[in-house]
């Protein structure tokens, strides 16, 4: 669904980065900084899924491999179990290892099947209601299903079932899907799941349950990766490699664009529901989302980060003592940078990994510093130096403005910064959660203006033909691209009805809730 820009979780003077700052409201009583904050200027990560069939340590093994998808989504986290008889659901705000690893929890997940899912929204408030895996008894059975992803037509789809009659509990995208399976006519419920996935738009990787069945599905470009795995004979479905290899279970291969897979007793089946399409997967996997060890598209994420820092590094090396990451996103783009430029590769930043929910004083110019909290110089090595940044993206600008200055501050003689993506100048509806055009540094400056906003010596970007190149390619097809690029090309892979269309609601849900 339509990716909102969420305002609302970085810092009044940090939502609107080409305004003039306005004086700090007055504070009554303390605030606090959280890591959302400190993260505003990065991509959000959209969300992770897993499912295990026919395993007696299905729970566990389900915690275990959102544990490792914990990247792809940090505000929440459920499961689903089925014991044969009835299905267990465990959803909670928060980190996994906040609530799914107390044996407690796993005792009361009882059974041999499991779906999982790990959880940033941007589609849908940040509330219990809307956790995932969602859970309905249908005509037949129970029916769980996670979603990675976003639909680009679902408020026209749920606007539509709310005149029919049909009543919403979440405010979710996925429940769309749900209520589709739950209104179909087909005779079996993979007639139901298949007919409820020919009406919907956008980019999708799903895990479902159901009484005798996991299915997944991904979207018919492959924009949102879901991988087959294997572990004693049971049949695995995730969304990264990495999470097949935290519980040792084998890889097996990737679900295809449009591909539906039905793990039951007695094997597993591949439906193919859909026209053949041009497969499109999101580069955005490569370049930020996808942890480094994984593998998709028979693609290692890492090798691919460290191309994009070579391509970085022939388009637009300049005369420097160090290259330095921007942790932890830039790093194997600044070991290829400085490989190709024959650049030595040094900490010169220093991140903290142990920032959460920080409580501060009330002052504006303590809430100034936030940014330190996660990210501090290492003086003793940049002073004196002209130093290369490489990160992976700007997108408002705001973090980058603070880091570089904090390097300055520290003595650096000249900061340059190369980032290993192109100028994001157009939002994402495919479960990225970018900020609108407004708010995208890129589209409101060339890269002259975003050099003089940000504060640096030079700035430079990977060109478009550059990260086609790293990812092995010898050329963008403009007639037929391989990738999801429209963040950086506008060409955006499918219909976005929800955007366009002409008439539509925006009201989701009249109920305040509390989380």
């Amino acid at each position: 669904m339509v990716s909102m820009p969420r305002t609302d979780d970085v810092p009044e003077q940090l939502s609107l980065p080409f305004a003039a700052s306005s004086a700090a409201p007055a504070i009554s009583e303390p605030t606090y900084i959280l890591d959302d904050e400190l993260n505003a200027d990065k991509l959000r990560e959209e969300c992770g899924v897993f499912g295990i069939f026919n395993h007696p340590d299905a729970a566990a093994l389900t915690t275990l491999g959102l544990h490792a998808l914990q990247h792809r989504g940090q505000e929440a986290a459920g499961i689903v179990s089925y014991d044969g008889k009835q299905f267990h659901s465990e959803r909670r705000l928060g980190l996994v290892g906040d609530h799914f690893t107390r044996q407690s929890v796993i005792d009361r997940l009882t059974g041999t099947s499991a779906v999982g899912h790990v959880r940033y929204s941007t589609q849908g408030e940040t509330l219990l209601r809307n956790v995932q895996p969602l859970f309905a008894d249908l005509w037949g059975g129970g029916f769980a299903v996670a979603h990675n992803g976003n639909l680009t037509n679902a408020v026209t789809l749920r606007n539509e079932l709310v005149r029919q009659g049909a009543i919403f509990q979440s405010t979710s995208d996925t429940e769309v899907i749900l209520q589709h399976v739950a209104r179909s006519s087909g005779a079996h419920v993979m007639d139901r799941f298949i007919d409820a996935l020919q009406q919907v738009e956008g980019a999708y990787a799903l895990v479902a349950l159901t009484n005798k069945k996991l299915i997944g599905a991904r979207d018919p470009l492959g924009i949102r990766p879901l991988i087959l795995g294997e572990l004693h004979g049971a049949p695995i479905l995730c969304s990264e490699t990495v999470a097949l290899d935290i519980i040792g279970a084998k890889f097996v291969r990737e679900i295809e664009p449009g591909e539906v897979v039905v793990c039951t007793k007695d094997g597993i089946e591949s439906l193919h529901p859909f026209p053949n399409a041009h497969s499109r997967p999101c580069v955005f996997e490569f370049i930020y989302f996808a942890r480094p060890d994984s593998v998709i598209g028979g693609k290692s994420v890492y090798d691919v980060r460290k191309k994009m820092g070579h391509e970085l590094a022939r388009e637009s090396h300049v005369p420097s003592d160090m290259v330095i990451p921007v942790p932890d996103s830039g790093v194997p783009a600044a070991i290829g940078y400085g490989l190709e430029a024959g650049v030595p590769f040094e900490l010169g930043i220093i991140r903290n990994h142990y920032v959460g929910r920080t409580f501060i004083e009330p002052s504006q110019h303590i809430r100034a510093l936030g940014v330190k909290l996660k990210h501090n110089a290492n003086r003793a090595l940049v002073e004196g130096k002209r130093i290369v940044l490489v990160d992976d993206s700007i997108v408002r600008g705001t973090t980058s403005v603070k880091i570089v200055k904090m390097m300055y501050e520290a003595g650096a003689k000249e900061v340059h910064m190369r980032i290993a993506s192109p100028p994001i100048t157009h939002p994402d509806f495919y479960g990225i959660d970018t900020p609108n055009k407004e708010q995208l540094l890129a589209a409101n400056y060339d890269v002259e203006g975003m050099r003089k906003y940000i504060g640096v010596d030079t700035l430079a970007f990977i060109s478009v033909p550059g990260l086609y190149r790293a990812m092995g390619y010898e050329y963008r097809d403009e007639d037929a691209p391989q990738l999801t690029d429209h963040c950086f090309t506008g060409c955006y892979p499918t219909k976005l009805t929800d955007l366009t269309g002409s008439k539509r609601s925006d009201q989701l849900s009249l109920l305040a809730e509390i989380a």
